[in-house]
């Protein structure tokens, strides 16, 4: 989901508060026992992580893709536990033709930004996909299918996890002055919100219920990744990549199913529930840590700005129609 990053290099280091490996491991520990209490909230999380990030130095720099993968995974199929197989279909019907029509709009509105800014062709793709569907999910799915080299993955990457943690910031905040109910704000996030950890974060601030059509909307948009990456085999000409189907998606139905029909799946759903949002809420702070200034940099104004102008175009378009159509 995430790309893999290197160690700090000798610029990188000069911006960071001269600690050794031991005090650096020792602090980023804590931040990684504390996010794992009922005290941090995934917001605050993910600003321990870009501090940690921008002052300190992530000392495992090497293992945060797998990690944040390996989690969010694990986060979102525990959240299953929670939830209730009638409402979430109802969720998913309600969510159903905006997804359709943001997912085309956005890829469309994509490819006319990135011819008009002049952005390379790969990158620019990377960018409306991920802004399309569900962030770095998509970005790791889709790059292998292009040949998208590293360098084009990482500035996706960047300008998606930049977006994605100022939004879990500031759409909670503008759903309660359009006083939106937990249903359409539920409904927004998950169709204006990259990646699938910072809408579950900013959903879950939200509510109970703004949390459970999120999850379930988003995990629905998900599955666009399978379709999209077969359309994309055709625009690159290239038919010999497979295609990585999220199949923890089907996990999450499974648990959800569980806590639907099978009465003794009450007695640990609590449990379950308290972990996933525990290892969310981690997941949220090594994507922070992982945000160092170097990654920053390399993502460049043209690609930001293509970024920016589809995520403001997205969210404004999915807001209205939340409040006038939904």
């Amino acid at each position: 989901m995430h790309t893999q990053q290197h160690p700090l290099t000798s610029k990188t280091a000069g911006l960071l508060i001269n600690l050794n490996e031991n005090s650096r491991k020792i602090i980023f520990i804590i931040c990684v026992t504390l996010c794992l209490t009922p005290f941090i909230s995934p917001a605050i999380a993910l600003l321990m992580g870009l501090v940690i990030a921008q002052f300190t130095g992530h000392p495992y720099l090497h293992l945060n893709h797998k990690a944040t993968h390996l989690l969010l995974q694990i986060s979102v199929v525990g959240l299953g536990f929670g939830m209730n197989v009638h409402s979430a279909m109802q969720a998913g019907k309600e969510g159903v033709l905006f997804t359709i029509a943001s997912i085309t709009g956005t890829l469309i509105f994509g490819y006319f930004m990135g011819k008009w800014l002049n952005i390379e062709k790969k990158t620019s793709y990377l960018i409306s996909a991920g802004t399309a569907i569900c962030g770095g999910s998509a970005i790791a799915a889709i790059s292998p299918v292009i040949k998208a080299e590293e360098k084009q993955i990482s500035v996706a990457l960047g300008c998606v996890f930049i977006l994605n943690s100022i939004a879990l910031f500031i759409f909670p905040m503008i759903g309660h002055h359009f006083n939106l109910s937990q249903t359409q704000f539920g409904l927004w996030c998950a169709i204006a919100i990259h990646d699938t950890s910072s809408v579950v974060g900013a959903a879950s601030k939200y509510g109970p219920h703004a949390l459970e059509v999120a999850t379930t909307v988003k995990l629905a948009r998900a599955l666009w990744i399978i379709p999209v990456a077969f359309m994309s085999t055709f625009i690159f000409k290239n038919k010999s990549k497979k295609i990585s189907i999220p199949y923890f998606i089907g996990l999450f139905v499974l648990a959800m199913i569980a806590n639907t029909y099978i009465p003794a799946t009450k007695l640990i759903s609590p449990y379950m529930i308290m972990i996933a949002k525990a290892g969310l809420t981690l997941t949220l702070f090594l994507i922070g840590a992982g945000l160092s200034r170097k990654v920053l940099v390399s993502v460049g104004f043209k690609p930001l700005f293509q970024g920016v102008v589809l995520w403001i175009a997205i969210s404004c378009a999915a807001l209205y129609a939340v409040m006038h159509l939904a």
